[in-house]
């Protein structure tokens, strides 16, 4: 045994059966591979396709489906059903698609009341065609699935009438018994094929000039120990030369000879076959077979690798697929080849492929991927000759380039490079073709595209997804680029004047990228929210911030950041005005509220109290001197003198005022404080012209201070004149709040009542001497 050949479909025609469910009016239930012995009995009436296959199903009887009268298609393979009278189905007028294949059924009985579609009995234990006279009744019939192990001519001729797309028959052990070698000719189908019994050598003789079948599959051919079943199977092959209408050949699971091999080639040739698929091969011995004739060209003969080069190298044909095998080396053909196609993908091939030929000028697609392709330079000169390529695909090999070596002269005419999963570098966008449309190098090593880069004015697609790449690239060089793919690489802070420079793009896959959700994307995002959403391709899911951790995770749509945090001109600009606010809110308050005023008590207060807490201990324990303190305007000094002064004094109460009691050689705010602080009570008298005097302020603002310090109600308020609100100054607002809070005694200008204000007065200071003497 030389090697195993797995070959590349270049042609197939396989008729299914595609259940559509986008009609709403369609009811699927599907119970296969669920262990089931019997028909379920909970099924919808509203079902049209019931799937009960890979069950262990034995029988089905008319009660099974009687109530399913909108059934259309049923499928009942792989069960264990040994008979069936198909008119069990005789209620099911809507059923067009029959499925009872892989089955053990040896017997079926027809009365047939349907008119299907698709049948099929295949795989089954039939020893005859199970086909009944009624079955020439179903008109529609378009699939015939059958089995047996034996064939007549009688069999076939109630279906010979009509015109079924497909037939399928399955030849199970032992055939060959009572083999007609006619009993095909009366099948009237286009396609047909035929499965023969596995692990046994080919000796059936059948007619292979079918005379209506233009599509023919063959599956299980072995002959490899026995010439005469090669001869056989080679006898149907040289039938078909006498059927005109066939055109397409399909060879399944064969096993046979180099030689024999060889021959099946040779006999196709000389067949109308323009499409001719040979898949799961196994050949075996030597080859001695040295001739092929060429001498009938069809349109199209694709197969893959064959360990005769030269035979392949110079096949008179447009299209060549060699795939899958462990291929190491292909020829040059000897002279100008008609290749148009070809696919080499999947083998060992080096860069010595096609080194110096001359003879491709007219092949356009040339496929080379996964093979053991290194230097890139060699397969720039591979193509120089090939004056007409216009598509290369040498993706998922292990391709460098040194720009060192300087040979980077392409054919002009390729317009479509694959270069995907290799191990390039920078270095690629310096030689790249000159009229170069579609460029595709995802999965490499690129990191930056250069600024020097050959000017690829023709570009219209360029894929580098899955790099290292850290920006956009720009449309400088690429001026028709229409079509990025740049997702999965290291893209964090890409260009904001990517879509300005790129006026042609038309889509841009640029996701899954570590975007920093900073300043500098502020303004990407914000293009990318004035460009249509079928540009810029899974948008917005698959763009999400990876920097800061803060933002990590969300998308770029819900990032936001303020233009003010982003432009320093702009925030120093805010500062600026800022500052500009507060300081004229600040010179509005000195002014309005004199503001410099309650500073300056602050500052005198704090003063008197430092030097006051140098005081010893026992002085600042003195028994206290005054029963009350005085503050009065000089405008209200003969009114304190001559009428309040004289009558609390003769109830020896002492009063201190300031023009007899001040110590020369202090501060006035010192003696101020000191004499609050010497006397029981602050008396103050209010009249408009109190409130006029500032230094009477400043007597009312210590006391009041005073007052929360020492928590007692230490104040007396006496009007001697009423106040308007309006003529106390805006600056005086603690005396507007104790005129307002604090209850005042007021002169009265009848002499009657005066007597109860004096005896209110000194009550007021006579209660507190005598808790203090207590």
């Amino acid at each position: 045994m030389i090697s195993i050949f797995h070959f590349v479909i270049i042609f197939m025609l396989i008729l299914e059966i595609r259940i559509q469910l986008s009609d709403e009016s369609e009811f699927l239930v599907d119970r296969s591979k669920k262990g089931l012995i019997h028909v379920p009995k909970d099924l919808s009436l509203k079902t049209t396709i019931l799937n009960i296959s890979h069950n262990y199903i034995s029988e089905i009887q008319t009660s099974d489906i009687l109530s399913l009268s909108k059934l259309r298609i049923l499928i009942i393979s792989h069960n264990r059903i040994q008979h069936l009278v198909i008119s069990v189905f005789k209620f099911s007028q809507e059923l067009e698609y029959l499925d009872l294949s892989h089955n053990k059924l040896g017997k079926i009985s027809c009365h047939l009341t349907v008119n299907l579609k698709h049948l099929d009995l295949s795989f089954n234990a039939f020893d005859a065609l199970p086909i009944c006279k009624e079955f020439g009744d179903m008109s529609q019939l378009k699939f015939l699935g059958l089995s047996a192990t034996q064939l007549e001519k009688s069999r076939v001729l109630p279906i010979a009438h009509l015109n079924i797309s497909k037939i399928l028959l399955v030849l199970g052990e032992p055939f060959g018994e009572k083999e007609d070698p006619e009993s095909l000719q009366d099948f009237n189908t286009e396609s047909l094929h035929i499965v023969f019994p596995m692990k046994k050598e080919f000796h059936f003789i059948l007619d292979g000039s079918f005379s209506t079948v233009m599509n023919l599959e063959l599956s299980n051919i072995k002959c490899v120990l026995d010439d005469n079943a090669c001869s056989c199977f080679l006898n149907i092959l040289a039938e078909l030369q006498t059927n005109p209408r066939l055109s397409n050949l399909t060879l399944n699971n064969i096993e046979t000879t180099w030689n024999s091999f060889i021959r099946i080639l040779q006999m196709v040739w000389h067949t109308t076959i323009e499409y001719f698929l040979i898949s799961n091969v196994k050949v075996e011995g030597q080859l001695d077979f040295r001739d092929f004739n060429y001498s009938v060209v069809t349109h199209v003969f694709s197969f893959p690798q064959s360990a005769i080069y030269k035979i392949f190298s110079n096949m008179n044909i447009q299209n060549l697929t060699v795939s899958g095998t462990p291929m190491m080396h292909m020829l040059c053909p000897s002279q100008i080849s008609p290749f148009l196609y070809l696919d080499f993908s999947n083998n060992l091939l080096t860069d010595m492929v096609f080194e110096n030929c001359g003879s491709l000028t007219v092949l356009e697609t040339l496929i080379l991927q996964k093979n053991q392709l290194k230097e890139l330079a060699k397969i720039v000169h591979m193509t120089k000759e090939m004056k007409s390529l216009q598509q290369l695909d040498i993706s998922q090999n292990s391709l460098r380039y040194d720009e060192n070596e300087g040979n980077c002269s392409w054919t002009k005419s390729l317009l479509s490079l694959n270069l995907p999963s290799n191990i390039l570098t920078d270095s690629v966008f310096r030689c790249l073709p000159p009229r170069i449309k579609v460029l595709d190098l995802h999965s490499n090593r690129i990191e930056s595209i250069p600024k020097d880069v050959t000017s690829l004015e023709a570009l219209q697609e360029l894929n580098v997804a899955l790099n290292s790449l850290t920006d956009l690239p720009g449309c400088g060089a690429f001026s028709s680029l229409s079509v990025l793919i740049i997702d999965r690489n290291s893209v964090s802070q890409p260009s904001a004047d990517f879509f300005q420079s790129c006026q042609k793009i038309r889509s841009i896959k640029a996701g899954n990228n570590p975007f920093q959700c900073t300043c500098e994307l502020r303004e990407f995002v914000k293009n990318i929210g004035q460009v249509s959403s079928e540009v810029v391709e899974g948008w917005p899911d698959s763009y999400k911030c990876d920097y800061p951790e803060s933002y990590k995770g969300t998308p770029l749509k819900d990032f936001h950041m303020s233009a003010l945090s982003c432009n320093t001109a702009l925030l120093m600009v805010t500062i600026g005005a800022i500052t500009l606010v507060l300081a004229v809110t600040v010179t509005f308050l000195c002014i309005y509220l004199d503001l410099p005023w309650y500073l300056r008590m602050v500052c005198q207060w704090t003063q008197t109290r430092h030097r006051a807490r140098n005081i010893p201990l026992e002085e600042l324990q003195r028994t206290l001197q005054f029963h009350a303190f005085i503050s009065y305007s000089e405008h209200d000094s003969a009114w304190v003198k001559n009428e309040l002064v004289p009558c609390l004094e003769k109830e020896d109460i002492r009063i201190c005022l300031h023009e007899r009691n001040f110590v020369a050689g202090k501060s006035i705010v010192e003696n101020i404080i000191n004499c609050i602080e010497k006397s029981y009570k602050s008396i103050f008298v209010l009249s408009p012209h109190f409130v006029q005097s500032e230094w009477c302020h400043y007597e009312l603002y210590f006391a009041h201070h005073n007052l929360f310090r020492e928590g007692s109600d230490n104040l007396i308020l006496i009007l001697l004149e009423p106040i308007p609100q309006n003529i106390i100054p805006s600056k005086y607002h603690k005396l507007k709040a104790l005129m307002t809070q604090w209850t005042y005694l007021e002169w009265p200008k009848e002499k009657s009542k005066r007597g109860l204000f004096w005896a209110n007065l000194r009550a007021a200071i006579n209660i507190k001497l005598e808790q203090a003497k207590e």
